[in-house]
Parts: structure tokens; sequence; C-alpha cells
């Protein structure tokens, strides 16, 4: 049985960690640490919870080692806080945007402000799988992409060579993005009807996105009216038809477990829609072509494959058990 460490564990991430990690047959919760409330049971935070758990959040300063470590901290503090504990688990498996990216010079472009540890930055594998699974599998330091990056890079991957360089990524994002702490911008009475476009230009997830995918990638985010899930349309040009598009993504994600292609003519469900997918770890990807325009959308649920499920899914790899373990759940319909 794996012992699994979760810090942050009293956030949106740290919640569906627990959720996950307690139907996992292969993993025991060791601890829960929580900033906030150290000595709280966690379903009186995540009342989903109840009945399934006797967990009671612990301090920072009381974690105890594990075999897995998953960091659900915040922005700019993990960089500080990893350092501290990474000598408390064989394997550290972040969440934050911390380690997403090797050069420090353009995490402080992104994130504004200069990282503390860059000596661990190039020391992460992007916990991706379909593109890192054999690495993943000897990883000691896993950094999962942001949840917009992971679905436009999967959107993106099977159009490498049949596109120009240069992508735009329209995304769209449900309130939980913003996390348990979201400030008065995301109260109901603000954000209820409303489309706010509040990355217009240079969101922090364009650079995982280049540089996972090779392209030169520029997105702009808008929240939308939902909790969950998250949306991207990728706007590209090249000369590949659709029966060629069709056969890149279907040999690409013929063998991945939790990527499906969705580009049907017709019906109400022919394009990835993220409310199909909420508490899933799929990512549904498709595509439309007109001449020379390739369109590309991903969706997915932003706390699951987006987070906390993708975190699971390299847990797995890492410990060499099936890679779906303990993340079967389909989705809702309707809902």
């Amino acid at each position: 049985m794996i012992r699994v460490g979760v810090m942050g564990a009293a956030g949106y991430l740290g919640g569906e960690l627990l959720r996950l990690l307690l139907g996992h047959p292969g993993t025991t919760i060791a601890q829960a640490v929580s900033t906030r409330f150290p000595g709280r049971r966690a379903d009186s935070v995540h009342p989903n919870l109840r009945g399934q758990t006797d967990l009671v959040f612990t301090a920072p300063d009381e974690l105890k080692t594990c075999d897995v470590l998953l960091t659900a901290t915040p922005h700019r503090a993990t960089m500080t806080l990893l350092p501290e504990v990474r000598g408390r688990a064989g394997t550290v498996i972040d969440l934050s945007g911390d380690f997403r990216n090797p050069d420090p010079a353009v995490y402080e472009r992104y994130y504004g402000a200069p990282h503390t540890a860059p000596e661990l930055l190039g020391a992460f594998v992007p916990g991706i799988p379909e593109m890192y699974r054999a690495e993943l599998a000897a990883a000691d330091l896993i950094s999962v992409p942001g949840c917009a990056a992971t679905a436009a890079t999967l959107a993106l991957l099977p159009l490498a060579g049949l596109v120009r360089p240069d992508v735009q990524i329209d995304a769209r994002t449900g309130s939980s993005g913003s996390g348990a702490l979201a400030g008065a911008a995301n109260l109901h009475a603000e954000r209820s009807g409303a489309m706010r476009v509040f990355a217009p230009v240079r969101h922090r997830h364009e650079a995982e996105v280049s540089r996972l995918t090779g392209l030169h990638a520029r997105m702009t985010a808008t929240g939308v009216e939902a909790v969950r899930g998250v949306q991207v349309v990728c706007h590209a040009t090249g000369t590949a038809d659709e029966r060629t598009l069709r056969r890149a993504y279907r040999e690409r994600y013929a063998d991945e477990p939790f990527v499906r292609v969705v580009a049907h003519r017709t019906g109400a469900h022919r394009l990835p829609d993220p409310k199909l997918l909420s508490g899933s770890n799929y990512c549904d990807v498709g595509f439309a072509v007109d001449g020379d325009r390739v369109t590309a959308i991903a969706a997915l649920d932003n706390l699951v494959k987006g987070g906390a499920g993708a975190a699971v899914q390299c847990l797995n790899i890492r410990a060499g058990e099936p890679e779906t373990l303990g993340l079967g759940f389909p989705g809702l319909h309707p809902v």
C-alpha cells in the first residue's frame, strides 16, 4: 500500500486528491495537511467526503515521511516550501505552477516574482502521461501542467507537422479554477451571468503549451458561468484535409486510456464539452477544418484531468500500478 501525503488538502484540488485517493485501492492517505484548518476534520471542509473518512487536517510542521507527497499549495508559496519538505517523500508530485518550466526568467515573466528555488526547476518531469510516460515511471519530481495547458497541449499534439507554428488559443474556464480562496471578483453576484476576459494576453499557461508542443502559442482566457470545466479552442493554419486530420488524431491517441477523439459532423455533442466530463479523468479532443483554417478543441474537468486526476495517473505510473487505477469514473449525463 502506497502511503500518500497531501499538502494543501483544504483547497479544491486538495479535496479532489482526497476524494480520488480514498477510492484508490492501492493507496492510503498518511496525512492531509492544511495551513488554515489544522485539527479540523477533512469532511467539515469537503462535505462530499462525509461518511468516507475520519481524516483530520494536520499542520505543515507536523508533516511526516511518506512514499509520495502531493503538493496542491499556492503558486509562489510552493517554491519556498518544497526545499523544506523534499526529504519527506521518495516522490513529490506538485500541482502548483512553480515548477512547470525550467527557465527562471520565464517563471518571473508569467508569475511576477523571481524563482526562489531555481536549482530544482530542471529536475521536474512534466506530469502529462500522454507525452512523458516512460520518464514518469522513474521520476522522483513531477510537475502537473496547468488545466488549460493540458487541454491545449492534447488538442494540438496530433497537429505536429500539419500546421504552421503560430497558434492562438481561446480558453474558457469555470470558477473553481480560481481556487477556494478566490477574491471579490469571484463572488456569485459578480460571476453569475458573466463572461469575463480575465487574461486578454500573456496567460501563464501559454508558456507551458509552447514548451510542450514546440509551437508558438498565444492564449487568452475567459471565465464563464460554470463551476468545473475547461474548454480550449485553438486556431491554426495548415494544408491538411479532414481525412488526414482524423487519421492523425486517431493514431496519436489510439492507446491512450483517458483521451477520446470527439469530432462528429452532426449532433448535440459533436465536439468536446466539459459539462459531460465533470468528475472524470478524461480529456476529449476534436477538430474542424475549412480550407487552410484548422480549429482544434479540447475539454476536461480542470480539477481532475486538469489537476488531481492527472496527479493520481502519474502516481500510478510511478508506482508501477495500472494507469487507470482509481480513475474509472466516466462522468455524468445529464447534469
